[in-house]
């Protein structure tokens, strides 16, 4: 069945690379008008939306730090003028401090929970402002928000507290045809997963460890997020859905 996004709006934040880079991609293909945020990664950024447009879709990129109100603002700006509304937003830009918690300072504890889950709430208010007709809101989780991982504990924490608002934004914003959920992606070998010391045994972990055989690509976590955007979905709400070819369930 094919899913057809033809005249929907959608926002990737962190669209420029990996995860974010393939969602945008996917949605673009399926017919979605796409709006990709970045902060630092520009070229990147104009690199995916010039593919988008070379296939015959609509993009555009807007440079933005989420976590920072007043650009957060002059983004919904910017989309208001080019779009006037919004059918799907996907929060995907992360950061946070990769150390032992005995090592965690308090600016590192603060900045990694606002980046990471206080930055999907005010997202949403000005998301929902654009989606009189509703829409679908999906935030990018991690196994370590149910997993313990070497140096994850406030990164980890920060993804349990998100998906945690994505349940209370579902209770809430459900009822105005506004679906929320997450998705959890397994061990995905991207750029971010380079800041792990200990990046490469979590590869050849996951590689022994993963029943399909193989680590989760960028690809297979935008085919997911494309089926919770999708009308398939209609009845999906407040769930986090793993991809992750069944490492999780390998205790």
């Amino acid at each position: 069945m094919e899913i057809n996004l033809d005249g929907k709006v959608a926002l990737v934040t962190g669209g420029s690379r990996g995860i974010g880079r393939a969602i945008a991609k996917r949605l673009a293909e399926a017919g979605a008008a796409v709006a990709i945020n970045y902060v630092r990664q520009a070229t990147r950024a104009n690199e995916v939306a010039t593919a988008i447009r070379e296939a015959g879709g609509r993009a555009l990129t807007i440079r933005a730090n989420v976590a920072d109100p007043a650009d957060l603002e002059a983004m919904f700006s910017v989309l208001r003028a080019e779009f006037g509304r919004l059918d799907i937003l996907i929060s995907n830009a992360a950061s946070g401090v990769l150390r032992p918690a005995m090592e965690l300072t308090h600016r590192h504890w603060q900045w990694t929970m606002d980046i990471n889950a206080g930055t999907l709430i005010p997202l949403s208010q000005q998301a929902v402002a654009m989606m009189p007709d509703g829409g679908s809101i999906v935030a990018v989780s991690s196994l370590g928000a149910i997993r313990a991982i070497p140096n994850y504990t406030a990164v980890g924490a920060s993804k349990a507290a998100l998906e945690s608002i994505v349940r209370h934004l579902a209770l809430e914003l459900g009822p105005r045809g506004i679906r929320v959920n997450a998705i959890s992606a397994g061990v995905v070998d991207t750029d971010a997963l380079k800041h792990f010391p200990n990046r490469q045994d979590l590869i050849d972990a996951a590689g022994r460890r993963t029943p399909a055989g193989r680590l989760v690509e960028p690809t297979d976590v935008a085919d997911a997020v494309l089926f919770l955007v999708s009308p398939l979905a209609l009845m999906v709400m407040g769930h986090t859905l793993l991809v992750d070819g069944g490492y999780s369930i390998m205790g």
